[in-house]
């Protein structure tokens, strides 16, 4: 079965699978008894072709309007333009200038013209009774009106589906549809025949079953959904720096208005369509809304940002102008949201096993209602009766109809690929809990098999709260942890040294210091930047004099490529200098001289680039980043086009930052090592940092290896292929460096591969990744975008959870798929056997159906929600190769399947000799008794299917609330079923010693199952 599953359905991946593989799986389908809940976690490819139309038609927009743009720049350049727009009444009643329309066609349209004509960017601020500056008044009253004129930042959703909506589509089972056909055929002849209610009992029972399963059933995809919409919830939570009321502060980009003025850095998505202000080196990739890979470069010339693109590189202020669904973003969000998530490989696989098994179940069907009807005909030809049919002849024949339907009710596991989804559904919800935001569903199940987790190392590995401790300016070592000390160190250094360095580290910077609604001075920017800038302030430096005392010519913000960050500043008397700092090996290797201790600059001989370099390693030694800072005086001038240089400064000194290692991260490591995954640290850091963090984390060992980027880029494939198993660090790695790690682990070595990322640049090896997890404290927009996983609280144990609640996944589904099958192979072949060989079926249309439910709906709950234990970690992942449906699973199956048919065959040849059952009412005691023990069979596999290996099955039982509700409600209900609701389910009451019998020939399934577990076999 294995082998079919895998050519047929095996070709869906995790992710990025093609439009083609999907749909063909789906043609491969042939037996669905109800499609519309079948396939309801499935893509709708119809919608993201819709979306892949779109996404052309605004290229070929945005291409058309560049080029008028272009050719209205070269037009308009030093004419004065005049507006011929007439402001609409209720706008300029509002206190506006300028109508939400008018501001769509200036931005989408890229329309130079009409902007110039209503002020340039200043003029719509004013329009908007806004400021560039301040940004928004935020008064109730005003805000609430410019949510009537403009809209609010919002996409359009489709409408949550109510309870009515799940029941509706759970009636729509096909098998159903033709019981309740068969239930009213039935209440008709009966009533005919028998009178009301005698009559009706059969028809009634079928009817109350139906509705049993339709309600139960609507109930549990009712509550996926619900959790689901959550989860949704969840993801929405974007943040995004504003300037409001004067004051820099975070808001939801849900809460963003036109007015507003907006921060963007690398890494960020566009919230809306908006205005270029002011900013440096930036550049948009409008990819997600075009297509088109391409950065465009925006500035003043070129100002429009689109929502929905991403900052490639660079900082800017941006003017928001137009929110929500009057933006191309939004219109292609409401699509996309309509074409859903990629199924996952085991929903697709189980689909499979649904298929093959639906179609065995279709052939004994139809061979059991003409074995049964062959009997009954026969009978009357030898009656000589044939041409004279009564109500109980068309009501016997209608009962074969109705069983060989619920055999097909039965024989379809419909239940399984769904089952896939509660159990994700249920653990979203629960990673949810443990700082985990799942963004597609098939990471969760991916995770179960991860065999290698390539880890950043700051912020994951480490806390991310980042102090300069010790620095080297001028040739002296100092701690500098705390004020006094840093405050210590200006007095062993010059004036005109701690001048320029406060200049380097205020105004080479990506941070800010800002002061906050509450008086107090605040430090915006990432851990690092803050960390440099709280040691400029305890130095006794004035962010705002120092930035006010030079302007900004030209900015190079960080990036994980580069390892580096410039500016070039003007300085009063038009001198110019350029600042950089970054990787200190890197920037070192800039330098060709030095501050010496008077403050000179001097040319950087053998002994000095020795000494910097001894203190670079002393202080990685210490598990320090180090940062090197630099500068120099450009002497003939700098314009905004020409590069910052990259070599010829003078370095004005060292500083090593401590960022601790996070507590309980050397216990997840050793944790992954027993469960068969390699954590592998994958950082841009110094080597000698990155090697003494990872001792401490016990990710280095004795026998593994430490490379550098650089030099893992030279390798051949020869020596990749020896070098990869013994690799556990890599330092001074590029984005590229740790794409293609992660795609040797891959292609190469066949591993699963999960990849942690924060950092735009990033974004590649997530997408490569088999599980990419993004950071949710440091990482962009853009990585989160390409994550499969958020890590909300960045911690690296966080991921372990991750891994074992993915191992949860997989197998639960399995220890369900184990008991669904067991109970399929039971059912049809006793109900086939005995049709074939004594001309009736033991087990009737309602109590099939009872069965069903037991087995589907009640059993998923039960076995697909079990949480994860500690002793999952301890054993080897499912890797790349794993079956799914393993020899242990197959022996289990087969091993009870075997007692059960057994038990049933035995009880129904010998059951009226073994329970002395005498008279007219002795069938159906038998029967009841057969269906009895059948039930409570299902009831004890279902609790030795907790465990598919172990013999102790009753561990931990009582802490899945679910499971417990679930085997004691379908005892009370098969209670309520034999003795009281004989009439509609075909029962007769049992006495004290047939339900101890039943039941104890149900519990007898278990040491059966403890003696099956016993007999080895291949995993």
């Amino acid at each position: 079965m294995e082998s079919y599953l895998n050519e047929n359905f095996g070709g869906v991946k995790s992710k990025h699978s093609s439009d083609e593989v999907l749909q063909r799986w789906r043609k491969l389908c042939g037996v669905v008894k109800n499609p519309k809940r079948r396939f309801r976690f499935t893509a709708n490819l119809s919608k993201r072709s819709e979306a892949r139309a779109m996404k052309r038609s605004n290229q070929e927009k945005l291409r058309v309007a560049v080029l008028v743009s272009k050719a209205a720049l070269q037009f308009i350049h030093g004419i004065t333009l005049h507006s011929e727009y007439t402001v609409p009444a209720e706008v300029k009643a509002a206190g506006f200038e300028i109508c939400a329309e008018e501001l769509s066609s200036i931005v989408e349209g890229h329309d130079l013209k009409k902007l110039k004509a209503h002020g340039g960017v200043a003029g719509v601020a004013d329009k908007l009774s806004t400021s560039t500056n301040d940004g928004l008044i935020t008064q109730e009253d005003r805000i609430t009106v410019r949510q009537q004129i403009y809209g609010i930042n919002k996409f359009a959703e489709s409408q949550a589906r109510s309870f009515w909506v799940f029941v509706w589509e759970a009636l729509q089972d096909m098998t159903l549809i033709i019981l309740a056909v068969c239930a009213l055929v039935s209440l008709i002849v009966g009533i005919a025949t028998e009178g009301w209610p005698k009559g009706a009992h059969d028809g009634l029972g079928i009817v109350a079953s139906i509705l049993l399963v339709v309600f139960v059933t609507a109930t549990s995809d009712y509550r996926q959904s619900l959790q689901f919409k959550d989860l949704d919830k969840e993801k929405k939570k974007i943040s995004i720096q504003v300037t409001r009321d004067g004051f820099r502060q975070k808001i939801s980009i849900y809460d963003l208005l036109p007015g507003d003025v907006v921060h963007l850095a690398i890494g960020d998505q566009v919230p809306t369509d908006g205005l270029f202000i002011s900013g440096f080196s930036l550049l948009i990739n409008e990819s997600s809304l075009t297509g088109e890979s391409e950065p465009v470069a925006v500035s003043t010339e070129n100002p429009f940002l689109l929502s929905g693109t991403k900052v490639q590189d660079g900082s800017c202020k941006m003017l928001v102008t137009t929110v929500g669904m009057r933006t191309q973003w939004g219109k292609l969000m409401a699509t996309l949201s309509e074409g859903g998530d990629d199924e996952t490989p085991l929903q697709v696989k189980l689909n499979g096993v649904a298929t093959i098994i639906g179609k065995i179940g279709l052939f004994f069907a139809v061979v059991t209602f003409a074995v049964l009807s062959e009997g009954l005909i026969r009978h009357k030809f030898r009656d000589g009766s044939y041409f004279s049919w009564s109500g109980d002849d068309a009501l016997e024949l209608l009962e074969f109809f109705a069983i060989a339907v619920t055999i097909v009710v039965v024989a379809v596991p419909e239940g399984l690929p769904l089952a896939v989804t509660l159990s994700l559904a249920f653990a979203m919800k629960k990673m949810m809990n443990d700082k985990a935001l799942v963004r597609h569903l098939a990471a969760c199940e991916t995770m179960g098999s991860a065999t290698t987790i390539c880890s950043d190392k700051t912020g994951t590995l480490t806390t991310n709260h980042m102090t300069v401790v010790k620095a080297c300016v001028c040739g002296n070592i100092k701690e500098v942890s705390n004020s006094k000390e840093a405050i210590s160190i200006c007095s062993d250094i010059p004036d005109s040294v701690v001048k320029i360095l406060l200049q380097s580290i205020f105004n080479n910077t990506g941070g800010e210091v800002v002061t906050n609604q509450d008086g107090k001075l605040e430090i915006l920017g990432t851990p690092t930047e803050t960390a440099l800038l709280e040691f400029g302030l305890s130095l006794g430096g004035n962010f705002q004099v120092v930035r006010k005392e030079s302007s900004l010519i030209k900015v190079e913000p960080f990036n994980s490529l580069k390892k580096r960050m410039g500016v070039v500043l003007q300085l009063p008397g038009g001198i110019y200098h350029a600042h950089t700092k970054g990787a200190s090996e890197i920037i070192l290797a800039a330098c060709d001289k030095v501050l010496d201790s008077t403050g000179n600059a001097v040319p950087l001989d053998e002994t000095a680039v020795s000494h910097l370099k001894g203190t670079i390693e002393s202080f990685a030694n210490e598990a320090l980043r180090t940062l090197c800072l630099a500068y120099m005086e450009i002497e003939n001038g700098f314009s905004v086009g020409e590069q910052i240089p990259l070599s010829g400064y003078t370095c004005i000194g060292i500083v090593g930052i401590k960022d601790p290692v996070r507590p309980g991260v050397k216990e997840s490591v050793a944790i992954c090592r027993n469960a068969g995954i390699t954590v592998r640290m994958v950082t841009g850091d110094n080597i000698n940092t990155a090697k003494a963090i990872a001792r401490e984390c016990g990710i280095l060992t004795d026998d593994g290896l430490a490379i550098e980027g650089p030099e893992f880029r030279t390798k051949s494939l020869e020596e990749l292929n020896a070098l990869i198993p013994k690799l556990q660090v890599m330092a001074r790695s590029s984005p590229l460096d740790k794409h293609n790690l992660v795609k040797h682990l891959r292609t190469t070595f066949d591993e699963v591969v999960a990849v942690t990322g924060d950092g735009t640049n990033d974004a590649p090896a997530l997408h490569e990744a088999d599980i990419g997890l993004a950071m949710g404290i440091a990482g962009t927009e853009v990585a989160k975008e390409s994550a499969d996983v958020i890590i909300l609280d960045d911690n690296f144990s966080t991921i372990v959870t991750v891994g074992k609640w993915g191992r949860s996944v997989y197998i639960n589904i399995q220890k369900f798929v184990q008991f669904q099958l067991t109970v399929n192979v039971v059912a049809l072949i006793v109900n086939f056997s005995s049709a074939c060989l004594t001309g009736n079926a033991p087990l009737t249309a309602v109590q099939l159906l009872w069965v069903n439910m037991i087995m589907d709906t009640l059993g998923a709950l039960a076995l697909a929600t079990e949480p994860p234990n500690n002793d999952l970690m301890k054993r080897a992942p499912v890797g790349r190769k794993g079956n799914f449906i393993s020899n242990v699973m197959w022996r289990n199956i087969l091993g009870q399947a075997l007692y059960q048919f057994v038990v049933i065959w035995y009880l129904q040849t010998e059951g009226k000799g073994l329970f002395r059952l005498e008279g007219l009412n002795s069938d159906a005691t038998l029967n009841t008794l057969i269906f009895n023990s059948f039930v409570f069979c299902q009831v004890f596999n279902e609790i030795s299917s907790r465990e598919m290996e172990k013999i102790n099955v009753f561990e931990g039982i009582l802490e899945n609330c679910v499971f417990v509700a679930v085997i004691v409600s379908t005892v009370i209900f098969q209670f309520i079923i034999v003795q009281f609701l004989g009439d509609f389910a075909n029962t007769t009451p049992l006495t004290f010693m047939q339900w101890f019998t039943s039941i104890f020939v149900g519990f007898l399934s278990m040491p059966i199952a403890a003696a099956v577990k016993l007999i080895p076999v291949d995993a």
